[in-house]
Formats: structure tokens, sequence, C-alpha cells
């Protein structure tokens, strides 16, 4: 961006001010494309093989976690974007254009990755989706 090479691109609004994007670029699209989460796994033999009352405690500390990170992600991202905006950027909402135009290439790459992962893959993604 410094060279003039680049005048656009997409990242977390974290990357962005970190990168000092401000001071090359005016405009900041949120996607929410990258917003900071984490996750946990856990290993369904050992899950399974917890007592009833262990494995209830470890899906309500799951659950009160999933809160907790999510609650922590949309704090993070709007303090991110207020710090781009005090820094000169202008903060705004994708159009319906943009929106469809993301959703497209997300559907092509799902589609893409379907076919090499197979029904393995599939099965995932329906178990997201419920």
């Amino acid at each position: 961006m410094a060279t003039g090479v680049v005048d656009s691109y997409m990242s977390s609004g974290s990357t962005g001010y970190d990168t000092k994007t401000y001071e090359h670029i005016k405009n900041w699209y949120d996607t929410r494309a990258w917003l900071p989460k984490n996750a946990v796994i856990v290993n369904r033999a050992a899950f399974n093989a917890l007592d009833k009352p262990t494995q209830d405690a470890l899906l309500k500390a799951g659950a009160d976690a999933e809160a907790r990170g999510w609650a922590a992600s949309r704090k993070a991202n709007t303090e991110t974007l207020e710090k781009l905006k005090a820094n000169g950027m202008q903060i705004l909402q994708p159009s319906a254009t943009l929106k469809a135009d993301m959703k497209k290439v997300g559907d092509q790459m799902l589609k893409d990755w379907l076919e090499k992962a197979g029904p393995e893959g599939q099965q995932l993604v329906d178990a997201y989706r419920k």
C-alpha cells in the first residue's frame, strides 16, 4: 500500500488497524468476514468416557465460554473499527451487491472444497448448518 501497488484488500479490523491501513485507504467496509474467535476441540472417545454429570458440566462450561467469546469478539471488532474511524477512515456497511458477490465466492469455495472432502465433508457442513 505504501508504494501504491495495492489500493484495496480484505482484512480483519484488527489487522487493518495494526498495519495502519488508515494511512493509505480511507474507506472500510465492515463485512465482518474475519471476526476474532477461538475454538476448543474435544476427543469424542474421551468425552464419551466421562460420566454424565461431568459431560453436562463440560457442555455448560463450553456454552458459557462460547457466549463470552462471541461477546468479546463483538467488543474487539467495535473497538477496532472505532480506532480506524478515529484515524480518518470511513466505516461503511457493504452494499447488497457486495454481499451477494461475496456470497457467490463463498458458495464456489464451499463447492470446490466439498468436491475434495466428499460425503464426510458434506456431513460436517450439514451438522454446522443445523
